[in-house]
């Protein structure tokens, strides 16, 4: 039997099987295994002719797939003509290779479907650097099958190999030297974006993290005001979106919104990615935004917490963000996941319900770090004026004759030390009990310059 054809990588504007493996008693109803594969292809542009699902320990080493499953899906093909099979588990490529041959058809696993769509939403320099790396890691090893139709056809005589073969090595060198190339160019990408994020050290940062159409982006135009792509679709915007965000009686702080994440990301997409999810490891507060009315909500928070340490960011302080609270049909859904995770605060990105609440939370846990200070300087030291206006929420304001100003403020610890000028200034903690005595057990004074 022929190989299928396999001349564009792409998977847009075809018909397809879905074929999902599943080992029994993960309590996974057999209606619902295939949800979001279904959603990832509609995703990618592709139309579901029809579903398989097996459900057996493991998948068989060669196949995936039993051998009575192949059968069923080579005719479900047939009768569909279905132009591919995507399959929600992760192939090997001897895997993928097998099933092609026994089903004469392009099979596409879960990873390839990912990163097809990636590759359409990439915008950025760094987003297509980063997907571009992701497909050239994962086709790499999957070239065999790519020049299969040129195997048969013998080199010359003493030459010891075919074609195909040849064309093989070729690529392969290509591939490998372009890799070289992308990997080069991504530490520069990095190395500046780890400068850029040093760089606003001083301010408090914020990132919304959490699964894909969880409602990030609407959130973060809620909050901040922004302009950032809303679409019920999946990884409907790839790149870090940085954006300001006044929060009352508190002040400002940077917003940031990342990649949305999913269960069973390619490994090289998430280690292409590390770069963009800088924001997210230097925050200093993480709201996990989860979708409640989503029916497997719990398995997402899970999902997303396991993509947080392979990349390496500490959770520990995260706020959860029950978010479409509005489209959830029953209530004690919403009260069941607030049972199980007690930071959590509910909101309605679309409504606008729960907003004030998670302003207010944001400005609670954000204010573990911060004291209640007076600040002493010359009036006419309009600099350090101007970065408390910005850094600091000041309660009060004192003028002496002396041409002397006291302000009374809430100020984070790490800005304490940025206060640094020409004229004389003298920073007083304040006691948290009585919120405007000085009191001896939090009172130093620093000599700084302000110019």
């Amino acid at each position: 039997m022929a190989d299928p054809k396999r001349e564009e990588l792409t998977v847009r504007q075809k018909s397809a099987i879905l074929v999902a493996v599943v080992e029994p008693g993960k309590g996974v109803e057999k209606e619902s295994v295939l949800d979001e594969l279904r959603g990832l292809v509609k995703t990618a542009g592709v139309r579901v002719a029809d579903t398989l699902v097996q459900f057996r320990d493991r998948p068989q080493p060669a196949t995936c797939l039993g051998s009575g499953k192949i059968e069923e899906l080579a005719q479900l093909i047939k009768v569909h003509d279905a132009d591919l099979v995507v399959v929600d588990n992760n192939l090997t490529p001897a895997q993928g290779r097998n099933l092609e041959k026994l089903t004469d058809s392009v099979i596409v696993d879960r990873s390839e479907i990912i990163l097809d769509i990636f590759a359409t939403r990439a915008r950025t320099y760094e987003a297509k650097l980063q997907v571009e790396l992701a497909q050239l890691q994962y086709f790499r090893p999957r070239l065999k099958r790519m020049w299969t139709h040129l195997e048969r056809i013998e080199g010359g005589v003493g030459t010891g190999r075919g074609p195909g073969e040849k064309q093989l090595e070729t690529d392969r060198r290509l591939i490998d030297k372009r890799i070289s190339e992308l990997k080069r160019r991504l530490k520069q990408v990095d190395k500046r974006r780890r400068q850029t994020v040093a760089n606003r050290s001083h301010l408090t940062t914020v990132s919304l993290i959490g699964y894909t159409n969880a409602g990030k982006s609407t959130l973060i135009n809620v909050l901040s005001g922004a302009e950032v792509l809303v679409a019920d679709k999946l990884f409907a915007t790839l790149d870090t979106r940085t954006r300001r965000w006044s929060l009352p009686h508190w002040g400002e702080v940077l917003l940031s919104d990342t990649v949305g994440f999913v269960r069973n990301l390619p490994h090289h997409l998430v280690a292409s990615f590390r770069s963009t999810l800088e924001e997210a490891r230097q925050a200093d507060l993480l709201l996990h935004v989860v979708d409640a009315a989503h029916p497997e909500a719990e398995r997402q928070v899970a999902t997303v917490n396991q993509v947080l340490d392979e990349i390496g960011v500490e959770h520990e302080n995260m706020l959860l963000v029950l978010n479409k609270i509005d489209a959830c049909p029953d209530r004690s859904v919403v009260d069941v996941l607030r049972a199980h995770h007690a930071n959590s605060v509910t909101v309605s990105a679309a409504s606008g319900e729960g907003i004030d609440r998670l302003r207010d939370a944001v400005a609670d846990r954000l204010s573990d770090g911060y004291v209640e200070a007076a600040v002493e300087t010359n009036v006419g030291n309009g600099r350090l004026l101007a970065y408390l206006a910005v850094h600091a929420e000041v309660t009060n304001t004192e003028y002496h004759n002396n041409a002397r100003v006291v302000l009374n403020c809430r100020i984070a610890r790490t800005h304490v030390a940025q206060i640094d000028g020409n004229d004389d200034t003298t920073v007083t903690l304040l006691s948290p009990e009585n919120g405007n005595g000085r009191d001896s057990i939090a009172t130093f004074e620093k000599e700084v310059r302000a110019g």
